[in-house]
């Protein structure tokens, strides 16, 4: 796998990783920019009326016909909260060239300009996008936010995240809020959307068996030579030295639910970008694997959770446990969470946890290579934050941490906030 990157104008990068491993390539398109209240919901509904169609292809009907004649090409969108950042992603698969009836058919070069003229050549009616599109969109908008509480666990997440992050960009629903979308139309929506396009950070990933020379291919494309060179309007994450808080914010929510769903809010304060690679082990011992102090102790010994595990947000330095438990067994299950993280503090862990953790994160870093997807994700990752550490260097860093390290983050991660959702 051979990994580049080339800067086709200022803010503007074409990403190609080379490999062998595929019958398909995936190209993506990543479109980034700040968090903000006044711009979340619009992002959401711009995200979702891309996919409806372009100039050259008016409808999804009609991109699903176009995908179907690339030997069943797929087309995908999604939209992701990546720090204090939203990221409108754009994914098209199609078949290698070498796997073609007909060799040199330029299937690559043809997704490519099919992707970039969705994402850059909107479908416009009257200086606007399309109102049956817009008012159907925005209702899927709608009823995305008004069903977050579905899901209780990722709602409990959200929640605890929500609070954490008061006032703050991060805070905000990735989805954006309903009584922003009573103010949207095909026009206003047209006019941000051609903002968004001259501000954003714009990252072009191609993945698969790659022989042309994407670069010259993507420069000479017609949509990407009406794009202007830029400063991208973007937050590069990279927050270290948080604040721990002296005191716990406890926060209580009561709903229909049969589980209770109990998140801690944990701020790690790290001095320099390595300790990253120490926290991901501490993660890994305190509730990131199935050996964990939280899965062994509060789950397997105790009782106390269905569920007990914990994660790591590297782009915001903090680590979330997540509990799903009987609601009468709030108190001590909290009280034995808070004693596995003191005991993290005091060393109370062993050589073997701590080659076990490695063994269970370096495992999943090679496979990072084995989805095309998950390629992309990492050295995307790597772009945004400023990164350049190759998959064969992000082991050998994780291979070094030892059982100080370990224990020196442990001392330097705090409790802000408890949120618990229950009947």
């Amino acid at each position: 796998m051979e990994y580049k990157q080339t800067e086709l104008k200022k803010g503007i990068k074409l990403h190609t990783i080379n490999t062998d491993k595929f019958k398909t390539n995936l190209i993506a398109i990543f479109m980034t920019t700040k968090l903000t209240r006044e711009n979340v919901t619009k992002n959401a509904v711009i995200s979702a009326l891309l996919r409806r169609g372009s100039k050259t292809m008016p409808s999804q009907e009609e991109i699903s016909k176009q995908m179907e004649e690339m030997y069943g090409a797929s087309f995908d969108c999604g939209l992701d909260k990546t720090g204090d950042n939203q990221v409108l992603k754009f994914y098209l698969e199609s078949v290698n060239d070498n796997f073609l009836p007909q060799k040199g058919e330029g299937m690559l070069k043809t997704s490519l300009e099919k992707l970039l003229d969705i994402v850059l050549n909107p479908y416009i009616e009257n200086d606007g996008f399309k109102t049956e599109y817009v008012e159907q969109e925005k209702n899927n908008i709608k009823q995305r936010i008004e069903g977050k509480i579905d899901n209780k666990a990722r709602y409990a997440l959200d929640r605890c995240i929500e609070e954490m992050y008061q006032n703050e960009p991060f805070g905000l629903y990735r989805f954006g809020y309903i009584e922003d979308l009573e103010k949207m139309n095909g026009k206003n929506l047209y006019e941000y959307y051609k903002e968004l396009i001259a501000s954003c950070k714009i990252d072009i990933f191609i993945s698969g068996n790659i022989k042309e020379d994407m670069n010259q291919i993507a420069i000479s494309n017609e949509n990407v030579q009406k794009l202007d060179n830029r400063t991208p309007d973007y937050i590069i994450p990279k927050e270290l030295n948080k604040e721990l808080p002296e005191k716990e914010n406890a926060v209580t929510e009561s709903m229909e639910v049969t589980q209770g769903k109990l998140i801690l809010g944990l701020n790690v304060s790290l001095e320099k970008e390595d300790l990253r690679y120490d926290t991901l082990i501490y993660n890994s011992i305190l509730g990131g694997s199935a050996n964990s102090k939280m899965f062994q102790n509060v789950r397997e010994k105790a009782h106390l959770a269905y569920v007990a595990s914990s994660s790591y947000l590297r782009f915001k330095n903090n680590i979330f446990v997540n509990c799903g438990i009987e609601i009468g067994n709030y108190e001590k299950a909290l009280e034995l969470i808070k004693q596995q993280i003191e005991e993290m503090k005091k060393g109370d862990f062993t050589e073997e946890d701590i080659e076990n953790a490695k063994k269970g994160i370096i495992a999943t870093i090679r496979t990072i290579d084995d989805e095309q997807d998950t390629g992309i994700t990492y050295y995307f990752g790597q772009e945004l934050s400023e990164s350049n550490i190759s998959i064969e260097d992000y082991e050998k860093r994780i291979e070094k941490v030892n059982k100080e390290d370990v224990v020196n983050i442990a001392k330097n991660i705090a409790i802000h906030t408890i949120y618990f959702l229950k009947d």
